[in-house]
């Protein structure tokens, strides 16, 4: 027999009360059976069956389980690489606090929604680099996404190109039947600045797989300037920086590939669109198990010890006699 939950505190507390209550109450029966000069014996033929429906409560409480059989246990998700860019521009605060702060933020909400599903991270500029692998662990997931800034890749420019070739490898890399390939899907997250040469290429490769690519573009039409020290970021001018979104590049990468393309700006924030849609993709079937089950048997004891306390309160034992 099985349990579903230890014997605990709780248990202790319950029966350490039943018993010091119930000492009291038999002390007094007894007390003024004696004053009276009756008897008091059967009084103990209520203590007998308190007893009983009393401790039938407590293994209802503990959940017993019992009658073993065999319980099918599939397991079914999807493969969500998330390549997400690092350039210079992704500092503008247009969006505030930043594009980046802000899609920390929204990129925590994404692996809290697909928490059965394998996450990995590629970050990005002029080239790729695998932050994270293809994995289940949401605390993992989590560190290397608040460990994430413009400094950990190369600050020349920002190419599309690697971070997606990067992307369907990995994903490729993966052993399985070809009719994975709608479980496996690319969220490219980037204020659209692209460029690369290749993008077109590896676009068309995506798409010749299947895989599915969702583009999140951040940032406004109006641009923003960008942090750079204590000031801003300025050109050979002098100027200010302005980085403004290109909604169209990321457009334009999603119909290609059959994908949807989402925005975040000072008005708009597509992240629970995007979550709802990439949800309603079906999954693949990865493993199917076999386990041994027990069922929670607890409404017997239940069962019983209800009739027992009925039968308490109907039943009437005389303990003074006049």
């Amino acid at each position: 027999m099985a349990w579903y939950r230890d014997f605990g505190i709780t248990e202790i507390v319950f029966i350490a009360l039943f018993a010091i209550l119930y000492v009291l109450y038999l002390v007094r029966v007894i007390r003024i059976g004696k004053s009276l000069n009756t008897p008091y014996s059967t009084v103990f033929i209520k203590l007998i069956l308190r007893t009983l429906y009393f401790a039938l409560f407590l293994i209802a409480l503990l959940g017993p389980s019992f009658g073993g059989s065999k319980k099918e246990v599939k397991s079914v998700g999807k493969d969500i690489m998330i390549c997400i860019d690092l350039s210079k521009s992704m500092d503008a605060f247009d969006v505030q606090p930043t594009r980046l702060e802000k899609i920390k933020f929204e990129m925590k909400r994404l692996i809290e929604a697909f928490n059965s599903d394998r996450i990995g991270i590629i970050i990005f500029s002029s080239e790729a680099f695998m932050q994270c692998p293809l994995t289940y662990d949401q605390n993992a997931l989590n560190l290397f996404i608040e460990t994430m800034n413009s400094g950990l890749v190369p600050s020349s420019g920002t190419d599309f190109g690697p971070p997606l070739r990067m992307a369907l490898k990995k994903l490729e890399d993966e052993n399985g039947p070809p009719t994975q390939a709608k479980s496996k899907i690319v969220i490219l997250i980037s204020d659209g600045e692209d460029f690369g040469e290749d993008t077109e290429d590896v676009t068309r490769e995506i798409d010749r797989k299947g895989i599915k690519l969702f583009t999140l573009g951040v940032g406004t039409e109006a641009g923003g300037n960008i942090y750079a020290g204590r000031g801003l970021k300025t050109d050979k001018n002098g100027r200010p920086v302005l980085s403004k979104l290109n909604a169209g590049s990321l457009k334009d990468l999603a119909s290609k590939t059959d994908g949807q393309y989402f925005e975040i700006n000072e008005t708009k924030n597509d992240v629970s669109r995007l979550i709802n849609t990439i949800s309603k993709i079906e999954g693949e079937l990865r493993d199917t198990r076999f386990m041994d089950v027990t069922a929670n048997k607890y409404f017997y004891f239940l069962a019983v010890a209800a009739i027992l306390l009925v039968v308490d309160i109907m039943m009437n034992i005389p303990t003074l006699r006049i």
